[in-house]
């Protein structure tokens, strides 16, 4: 597989040249890229990757003095790939910073602070993080270099090929595949690493409910997600549907987008709307790899597509804000609030084609419209200094 460069690993290199020792996690979902990273840094700095899938690999680092101490010994940098999987990583892992200042840079699912959340909290100031997710555009104009020329058919090309097929970095990088073995990839992947880790991991009872979840919140783009409803169609509780979705959020499967309550009484919405990270995954779900002018979901696939890039970069740049959807009783709605941490307010709408913005947002605010014209300066202009 062509081997990318992510914009995360500046962050990376930093780590290693600086005195820090606190721990460097690197949270995203399986084959985003994560272990590629690791075995990058792995040849480079001459040092052992340990693969926490592996018993044998959890088993070295038995949470010892004498057996943590000859790790940090051996290696300047300690790397683990899949630290989640190892229930005794949290203890281990502050022993290696408290008693042997060890670097350590471990990648995983960020499940590891659910499932050991008393514990994590002991990890608190031993610890930055970062996120390695499927690859975001300003990542793939950055490798592609395109020539200022050809710029603005690179971008409209690239927002095409996105919208169909996603952006995990090997079926990115798998265009020179048929596609027949490229909708296979993206199968075994639902199937493989969606759903079936998600399943084997919480020890979940029911694999075709996990699928049937994620394909009717796939047939929603842009709506809000009534969990009664879902259930209701599914013939499921509405606690199991929740844990479900609550699931999919934590690894990376979906965003969640809230709706902004303000104390004005036009405000209305107690459901999420619910994206996917990767659209590839979701028209896997609904099996439909048609061009987008062919497609009657059109306008919720190019609004799932900026939403989930504006929050890859809200993750890779460590932006300080938060995001929300606007509702009112009558029904306007604006498709996206950004608030910072000093309450400004930046209202998005979000269009296929050119429009105008409505102004119903009730607190004082700016207002940006995302179009396909426009989007790749706008995702990557927008968080700038947040």
């Amino acid at each position: 597989m062509l081997m990318l460069k992510r914009t995360i690993e500046s962050a990376i290199y930093t780590y290693l040249k600086s005195d820090e020792i606190k721990t460097l996690f690197v949270w995203g979902p399986r084959r985003s890229g994560k272990t590629t990273l690791v075995d990058k840094l792995a040849r480079e700095l001459g040092v052992t990757k340990y693969n926490f899938d592996l018993e044998s690999d959890r088993e070295k680092f038995a949470p010892r003095r004498d057996v943590l101490q000859k790790i940090a010994a051996e290696n300047k940098v300690v790397l683990i790939d899949e630290v989640q999987n190892y229930s005794e990583a949290t203890v281990m892992l502050k022993l290696l910073h408290d008693e042997f200042k060890a670097k350590v840079i471990a990648t995983g699912s960020s499940e590891l602070r659910q499932k050991t959340s008393r514990e994590f909290d002991t990890m608190a100031g031993r610890f930055n993080e970062i996120y390695c997710l499927p690859l975001s555009v300003s990542e793939i104009a950055d490798n592609e270099k395109p020539k200022i020329s050809e710029k603005a058919e690179f971008e409209k090309q690239m927002a095409k090929k996105l919208q169909i097929w996603g952006t995990y970095p090997e079926v990115y990088t798998s265009s020179h595949l048929a596609e027949k073995e490229r909708i296979d990839l993206l199968q075994r992947m639902l199937d493989t690493y969606v759903l079936k880790d998600v399943i084997d991991i919480y020890e979940l009872k029911n694999q075709k409910l996990a699928k049937d979840i994620l394909t009717k919140i796939a047939l929603q783009l842009g709506s809000e997600v009534s969990i009664r409803e879902i259930a209701d169609s599914l013939g499921a509780y509405p606690s199991t549907v929740s844990n479900y979705i609550e699931i999919f959020i934590k690894n990376y499967i979906l965003i969640p987008l809230p709706s902004f309550k303000t104390n004005l009484r036009k405000a209305v919405s107690e459901n999420r709307k619910l994206y996917f990270y990767d659209l590839g995954i979701r028209n896997i779900l609904i099996q439909d790899f048609r061009d987008m002018e062919l497609r009657q979901d059109k306008g919720g696939v190019f609004e799932n597509f900026i939403i989930s890039e504006l929050e890859k970069m809200r993750k890779l740049n460590n932006a300080k804000v938060n995001i929300y959807f606007y509702r009112e009783y009558g029904g306007k709605e604006v498709d996206l609030i950004i608030e910072d941490y000093k309450k400004n307010y930046l209202t998005v709408e979000i269009k296929s084609k050119k429009g105008k913005a409505q102004e119903i947002f009730p607190l004082e605010n700016t207002s940006e419209i995302i179009t396909t014209q426009n989007y790749f300066e706008k995702i990557t202009s927008i968080l700038k200094g947040k």
